[in-house]
């Protein structure tokens, strides 16, 4: 008889971890960069969906002087930074938002607090063209 025929038959794992391994590397890799993506997608539009936000945006868009340095159209140009904590009623922003128009890019600068409703310490457009400052709160 051949020495074969003595031979014990592998087990699953001696037979299949030369692509069980990679495949399980892998998997383990894009799991944790989903996780990654979908944190930063939950804060990220925690930020954006903010009354705060909203309202920053809004006096920005409808601000003379902006869309004459930025045109029209202005929205979003980027990724959101800063922080927003609100409990209840009471709360506080700091962001820094990436903005464009038809014209140019600029960035909005938005402070506040909230007692009940925002209150904004600083809300400004600084336009990158012409490194002008545009203060949203004077009338």
């Amino acid at each position: 008889m051949s020495e074969d025929y003595y031979q014990p038959k592998k087990n699953w794992w001696d037979r299949n971890w030369k692509w069980f391994v990679p495949t399980g590397c892998l998997s383990l890799i894009l799991l944790f960069c989903l996780f990654i993506g979908g944190l930063f997608y939950g804060v990220t539009s925690m930020m954006t969906n903010s009354d705060a936000y909203k309202e920053a945006m809004n006096k920005a868009q409808h601000n003379e002087i902006v869309i004459q340095k930025l045109g029209t159209a202005i929205e979003k140009d980027g990724m959101v930074s800063g922080s927003i904590n609100t409990s209840g009623n009471t709360g506080n922003c700091n962001l820094e938002i990436p903005i464009k128009g038809s014209k140019g890019t600029g960035v909005l600068f938005v402070v506040a607090h909230k007692k009940v409703k925002w209150n904004f310490d600083e809300l400004s457009v600084y336009v990158n063209a012409t490194d002008e400052e545009i203060n949203l709160l004077e009338k």
